[in-house]
């Protein structure tokens, strides 16, 4: 594809605008708008999330085992995931809306079930 066909008048505008929202999330295109968070896809959030709570589970196993006179454990940090804000952990609300207990916003539940 000739991008140079839309100065030519053989592309159109509406073709040119389909081809691009359609590029690849790790395209250079879609790394210069969405920066570091165009490397990481479904399956690497959700390996993170897997890693985080399995983190979670050796902290409450150790913490539940410890010696009742030893010190406390500290709770494990998340995993750092790329395109969150600094200081904003995952599954946090980084927005004004509030996390379900599940994780997800009532905004991303509306949208999965197609609600405006």
């Amino acid at each position: 594809m000739d991008l140079l066909d839309w100065h030519r008048g053989t592309l159109t505008s509406r073709r040119l605008r389909v081809l691009v929202q359609h590029l690849p999330a790790d395209s250079s295109f879609g790394r210069a708008v969405n920066g570091e968070a165009a490397e990481w896809g479904v399956t690497e959030h959700l390996l993170a999330a897997v890693v985080d709570q399995l983190a979670a589970a050796n902290w409450m196993f150790a913490t539940v085992n410890r010696d009742e006179d030893a010190e406390a454990l500290p709770y494990p940090e998340p995993l750092a995931r790329p395109g969150l804000p600094a200081g904003v952990e995952p599954g946090s609300a980084a927005g004004p809306e509030e996390s379900t207990s599940d994780g997800a916003s009532s905004a991303e539940i509306a949208a999965f079930f197609g609600a405006p």
